[in-house]
């Protein structure tokens, strides 16, 4: 796993008992709620430790709550307050109120049996993103992912799970792709590797299904699809990733990376840089979005 640098990132997350699922509403109040706290420790001269010697936690905890990570607790909020020297009444209601309201459940709390600690935050950040790009080598991305398609790789991927607890998976990733009808869906630019589309789960006519159906959000106005095609190459070290926008100007663009059993959250300006750059050099070598459109559909003509 790619080492997740202190202080100014997101530290690699861990399933705790103080994680909370909120969504896409609350996972954007808390990231908020978190950077105006570390705003005020930073103000007032205080370190992580102390922060965290205060409200009875380890500083590790301090950065989760404010990467916005984790559920905030009133005592703790109002303590830190006092701490940082805020004492204006007015000011200390406003963010004692925004702590409340930021610890809603998500809708993907039935679902939290199935789901790492380090999962749960990525689906709520999913959700309060105003632009996801990303890169995958394997299979379509989740978001573009058909029924069937999402049934065949999750019986894959859980080979012992039960019928009931693979259905419930299924479930929970169709949830997630509503995100892409929502009123109000984010900006979507997925480059999938040519290896993603040819490559069959489930057999071949659930993978005609599938590309059928990616032909279809290939049309949406918020969706870009771009197919990097086996005779481009790619850059040799970019594994699948992701690049999370809000709409905020307080929020950092994050960049995802999920492991087996793991994941890293990375929002440092040079690890940002970095994979943007990637990110840009696979556009320019995969096949424009038009292209792929008639890539795809020349496949599906050939089932």
């Amino acid at each position: 796993m790619s080492s997740v640098p202190a202080e100014q990132s997101v530290d690699q997350l861990e399933g705790s008992e103080d994680s909370s699922p909120a969504d896409s509403g609350p996972t954007v109040l808390r990231m908020l709620l978190g950077s105006q706290l570390r705003k005020l420790r930073v103000a007032a001269g205080v370190t992580r430790g102390a922060a965290g010697y205060e409200i009875r936690c380890s500083h590790t905890k301090i950065s989760r709550m404010e990467l916005g990570q984790v559920s905030f607790k009133r005592r703790d909020v109002a303590d830190l307050l006092t701490l940082y020297g805020v004492s204006d009444e007015a000011e200390r209601d406003a963010i004692l109120t925004l702590a409340a309201q930021a610890n809603a459940r998500g809708w993907w709390h039935g679902f939290a049996d199935l789901m790492p600690g380090w999962f749960e935050v990525y689906v709520g950040l999913e959700e309060a993103a105003s632009v996801i790009r990303g890169y995958e080598a394997q299979f379509i991305p989740g978001l573009l992912q058909s029924e069937d398609y999402a049934r065949a790789v999750i019986r894959d991927g859980y080979p012992l799970a039960a019928p009931d607890e693979i259905e419930r998976r299924v479930r929970l990733r169709m949830n997630r792709a509503r995100l892409v009808h929502s009123p109000e869906p984010p900006r979507i630019w997925s480059i999938i590797d040519e290896a993603a589309v040819r490559r069959q789960p489930g057999g071949t006519a659930v993978m005609r299904a599938q590309l059928e159906h990616l032909l279809e959000l290939c049309r949406l106005p918020h969706i870009t699809v771009q197919v990097a095609p086996f005779a481009r190459g790619g850059p040799a070290a970019a594994g699948p990733f992701t690049i999370l926008r809000f709409a905020e100007p307080a929020l950092p663009d994050i960049v995802y990376l999920e492991q087996l059993t793991g994941a890293a959250y990375l929002d440092k300006r040079e690890d940002l840089d970095a994979y943007t750059t990637v990110m840009d050099q696979l556009a320019v070598q995969a096949l424009t979005p038009a292209d792929t459109i008639g890539f795809l559909t020349r496949m599906i003509e050939g089932y």
